[in-house]
């Protein structure tokens, strides 16, 4: 890992903060200016931190209950990928805090290497925001942000799990702020064993399934002038992942990443003009053991050099003009790979228009072209239209169009790599409805997806696998949820659940795409009364292909995954809380022969200062 180069970034940003100087204007900054924008027209769902310490294991288990996404899991902590409204995971875009950090090898995010301890906020968006977020952004995104506050002075907490499988999560977070200054740091370690066993699954054990992870969050801002903001956030990742065998005798694997991540930002906020200046650094590395006695067979590093300016200007009370360009540098380097030190010119500009014809009444429509080095890449266009008709019913209409290029391992893997690879384009649109009904919210979204030149790997007459783009696939279906939340006295009830029917189909074989489930449904009940606080969860699946067959004897069978928790608060600082995953003890896939753990517990204590 060329840690020395990533160094250099994040203090010469940190001298920076430190030399500024001035007065305070906003409480809250938020690194990705841009969410706020698209709650504006998008339905997002905001999945707090309380929330998330609900699945504390990992990022999938918080995803695959508390949203619409399919989490291909194979085995708790290995291998992990999303699959949105039934597009890939290449097709689902991981974002950090504005930056698109979707692997340049894989074109897509491992779940279970992406931390998710330590942000403020993570966001889930169903359907295309491409205009805003780039390539990939086609199926939905994941967003992982973070925030900083002024004027709160010294805050700290510390979160410690134990549970089943010899799995232990430490969490701490501590803060500073002042009018001028705000600072946070975190850090997160988790490890386990991971040894479980599903004996109705063919006598299945974890074999080699431990993992461990730990994260550092470094972030702080400084107030230079009254209208203008120096910020900057940086984050390290390391994990080690082995992977799960079938039997003792067979040969152990193991694999380990290290991500580094560092955001300078420059704002400039008025009344009716903001701008903000990004420049950004992220690196990748990665190492493949197919023997862990042994040195690695296979790895990478790739590096992201990324410049991005957000111009943000009200023409009018009424019309307000939004123009993003960005220019990035893709490095890599594989080893065993046939990666030879390749690199990529990526360049965006991007134009949005909004207007706000009434309090209730708003429309944006956007414009971007892409310009990528040795690619031809199409004009992408969005249109979304915002209306509360009524104080009970909203209607949100969106349409895009949006595209993905290939990534590295599609371009020059070795053996298999293909340069005549063109870019996958996508068409979508979607229609919310959403109703307020005495206190409960009804969401309604039917989609619609059609997507060309989808790059698929598969075998070559030389022996080898190698990408082409063969499919056109269509995606319907319906998104819908639930929401209800009720205070009364000492007594608070909130209540989350959700349903998606989902068919993708491959119009050339007219089957449905593999691992994209017909029925999902998730729900999350929370109840608190005075110190008490008890939630349930549950997560259904419907029938789910893992060939490209529609084969009933190779499919996933339904399930339905409950989970339950309780936990109490004492003097305003500490929690005791413990809770039971899968209480029914189901035996249940997300990925073929890889069965997830039966019943299991866990019990934490968190202290704040």
């Amino acid at each position: 890992m060329d840690i020395k180069k990533s160094l250099v970034l994040i203090f010469s940003a940190y001298g920076c903060l430190l030399s500024a100087q001035v007065k305070a204007i906003d409480t809250v900054y938020i690194f990705d200016n841009q969410m706020s924008k698209v709650k504006l027209f998008h339905k997002v769902n905001t999945i707090s931190p309380e929330d998330a310490q609900k699945n504390s294991t990992n990022l999938s288990e918080t995803l695959r209950f508390q949203s619409q996404i399919y989490i291909k899991e194979n085995g708790r902590g290995a291998v992990s990928s999303p699959s949105f409204r039934g597009t890939t995971a290449q097709q689902t875009a991981f974002v950090w805090n504005g930056i698109n950090i979707n692997s340049q090898f894989l074109g897509q995010g491992d779940v279970n290497n992406i931390p998710f301890m330590g942000f403020d906020q993570l966001d889930v968006k169903s359907g295309s925001v491409g205009v805003v977020y780039g390539s990939g952004a086609i199926g939905g995104t994941v967003h992982l942000n973070n925030s900083l506050s002024f004027n709160k002075g010294f805050h700290a907490s510390i979160f410690s799990e134990v549970a089943s499988f010899s799995t232990y999560n430490n969490f701490a977070k501590a803060s500073f702020s002042n009018e001028k200054f705000s600072f946070k740091f975190s850090g997160n370690y988790s490890e386990s064993e991971n040894d479980y066993k599903v004996e109705e699954s063919r006598n299945y054990i974890n074999r080699n399934g431990e993992y461990s992870n730990t994260n550092f969050n470094i972030s702080a801002a400084y107030k230079i002038a009254p209208h203008h903001q120096l910020s900057w956030i940086t984050e390290f990742f390391n994990g080690n992942q082995h992977f799960p065998v079938f039997l003792d005798d067979y040969t152990k694997t193991k694999y380990e990443t290290q991500n580094v991540r560092s955001l300078l930002v420059w704002d400039w906020n008025t009344s009716k003009l903001s701008n903000i200046f990004r420049v950004a650094y992220t690196e990748e590395n990665f190492q493949y053991f197919d023997n862990i006695d042994q040195p690695k067979s296979s790895g990478g590093t790739g590096k992201n050099y990324i410049l991005k300016n957000d111009f943000n200007y009200f023409l009018t009370s009424k019309w307000n003009i939004n123009v993003i360009g960005e220019f990035q540098v893709n490095k890599a380097e594989g080893y065993m790979s046939g990666i030879k030190d390749v690199s990529r010119n990526v360049g965006s500009l991007a134009g949005l228009l909004r207007y706000f014809a009434t309090n209730d009444l708003r429309f944006e429509t956007g414009i971007k072209k892409d310009f990528v080095e040795d690619y031809s890449s199409p004009v992408l266009l969005s249109f979304s239209g915002n209306w509360n008709a009524t104080n009970w019913y909203n209607l949100n209409l969106n349409a895009a169009k949006n595209f993905r290029y290939p990534s590295f391992n599609d371009l020059y893997w070795s053996p298999g790599g293909n340069m005549n690879l063109k870019t996958e384009t996508a068409y979508q649109f979607d229609l919310k409805n959403q109703f307020k009904i005495a206190g409960t919210k009804i969401t309604l979204t039917p989609y619609y997806i059609r997507i060309t030149d989808m790059i698929t790997w598969l075998p070559s007459n030389m022996g080898y696998y190698s990408p082409v783009n063969t499919y056109k696939v269509q995606s319907y279906g319906l998104d819908s949820q639930f929401e209800y939340e009720k205070k009364l006295g000492k007594h608070i009830l909130k209540t989350n659940l959700g349903y998606s029917y989902t068919k993708s189909i491959n119009l050339e074989t007219k089957k449905k795409l593999m691992y994209v489930p017909l029925h999902k449904f998730f729900g999350n009940i929370d109840y608190q009364y005075s110190f008490i606080k008890l939630y349930v969860q549950g997560m259904y699946n419907g029938l789910t292909y893992t060939d490209t067959e529609e084969k009933e004897s190779a499919a996933l069978k339904p399930y339905f995954v409950m989970n339950a928790g309780i936990a109490g608060t004492f003097m305003k600082k500490y929690t005791i809380g413990g809770k039971v995953n899968n209480i029914f003890n189901e035996i249940y896939q997300t990925t073929a022969f890889y069965p997830l753990p039966k019943r299991n517990y866990s019990i934490y204590l968190n202290i704040n200062f």
